[in-house]
């Protein structure tokens, strides 16, 4: 069925519009998880198979076209939990998770953005951050409402802390998705601005729908993920930026409303899959502007990922809930760059100041400049079959063919 049909037939049986629907299911209203119609599909949407169960002799029961059955739960028949990321939201009937963008219906879990981003554009790799990844490529970056933390500071609040029904959204399915980054010749998709594990099943089937289109797939996240969710994504994902936002589990439960432990997993999770990783941490002042919290970071990095994962120091500007601080003094940002290169790691950046020399990319052997970056304008690449083009030692990364 095409959207207007649907449309319609909610209309027509509920009396009520679509961004209606998803308040009454935020609500429990009964009688909304209802066969299909007759004549409709009750497929996936995009991987052609039933992700919901088979009522006894009936017709599979299934949400309208914008929502899908959450594929990591577990449910006694009334109550679910979500298994999908470490928050483990135990849900009852009509309950919203802490992400807002998963319900309990029924006795089972639906995510309500599926097919549905509220962010569609076509990004510089390098605004990920990514800056040894397909430099100077361009990314299809797709987003929905939603995130599992509730960082103080969030630049994206407008709709990682919203509903689905909040934010204006469109129709962008799984192979809608693909054949825009096909058209737009993208060699890749990001799952990113919010927070992508919220979109789990969306993020899941475009995933995988673009590598066998040959189409790379980016990972911009908290790293607030379950190990079996990640090890079946990691599957399809290329490449990752993982906000490592302190190296303090208390920090994180005070600034950020999660835990530290998950995404240390998540980061070794997808060096020992081969996923390419780049790791950003913002520097908040008076949170995370502690110099031996930066060397006891380092040295987990160096130790569980080695020294070949950039690593980016991120400026702070005020934002949401901490209007208050000032913005990182760029001496800081400094500060920790010299640390973090002290310490062995070998690609470290500054973020968020323009033109800064701690934005280049210098080989981490003959301290040659190797990519010049000018805001998200590169100069010429100097880098030749992933070798640095004056000394010839590897430089790691992903580079572009020919």
């Amino acid at each position: 069925m095409d959207r207007p049909e649907v449309d319609t037939l909610l209309q027509n049986k509920h009396g009520m519009t679509r961004k209606e629907f998803l308040k009454a299911v935020a609500l429990g209203v009964p009688g909304l998880l209802c066969a299909a119609p007759a004549g409709a599909s009750t497929r996936s949407p995009c991987t052609g198979s039933i992700r919901g169960h088979v009522l006894k002799g009936e017709a599979p029961s299934q949400l309208w076209k914008w929502s899908i059955e959450a594929m990591d739960y577990t449910s006694d028949g009334r109550r679910v939990q979500c298994g999908v990321c470490p928050n483990r939201c135990i849900l009852e009937p009509g309950d919203r998770s802490v992400c807002r963008s998963r319900v309990n219906l029924d006795g089972k879990l639906y995510s309500l953005t599926y097919g549905n981003p509220c962010a569609v554009h076509v990004d510089p790799i390098e605004k990920k951050p990514l800056n040894h990844f397909l430099p100077g490529t361009r990314v299809f970056s797709i987003a929905t409402t939603g995130c599992n933390l509730r960082c103080l500071n969030c630049q994206n609040w407008e709709i990682s802390q919203r509903k689905p029904e909040e934010v204006r959204h469109g129709d962008l399915f799984p192979e809608a998705v693909v054949q825009e980054a096909l058209q737009r010749k993208t060699l890749s998709i990001a799952y990113t601005y919010s927070e992508a594990v919220t979109f789990y099943e969306y993020m899941f089937d475009t995933a995988r729908l673009a590598r066998e289109a040959g189409i790379r797939n980016v990972l911009v996240s908290n790293g607030y993920i379950n190990q079996k969710p990640l090890l079946r994504l990691s599957r399809f994902l290329d490449g990752a930026n993982i906000n490592l936002k302190s190296f303090e589990d208390r920090i994180y439960r005070c600034l950020n409303g999660g835990t530290l432990p998950p995404i240390l997993r998540t980061l070794k999770t997808l060096h020992e899959e081969g996923v390419w990783l780049e790791i950003t941490t913002l520097v908040v002042p008076t949170y995370v502007d502690d110099p031996d919290m930066i060397r006891r970071m380092c040295a987990w990095i160096l130790k569980e990922l080695g020294p070949d994962h950039p690593l980016h120091f991120t400026r702070f500007h005020p934002a949401y809930r901490l209007t208050r601080l000032p913005p990182t003094p760029v001496k800081t940002l400094e500060r920790f760059r010299r640390i973090a290169l002290d310490e062995g790691v070998r690609y470290v950046f500054v973020g968020n100041v323009p033109g800064h020399e701690g934005s280049h990319t210098y080989c981490h052997q003959c301290g040659r400049l190797l990519i010049e970056r000018r805001g998200y304008d590169l100069g010429p690449v100097r880098i030749q079959d992933g070798r640095c083009a004056f000394c010839g030692v590897p430089v790691p990364g992903r580079w572009r063919e020919g």
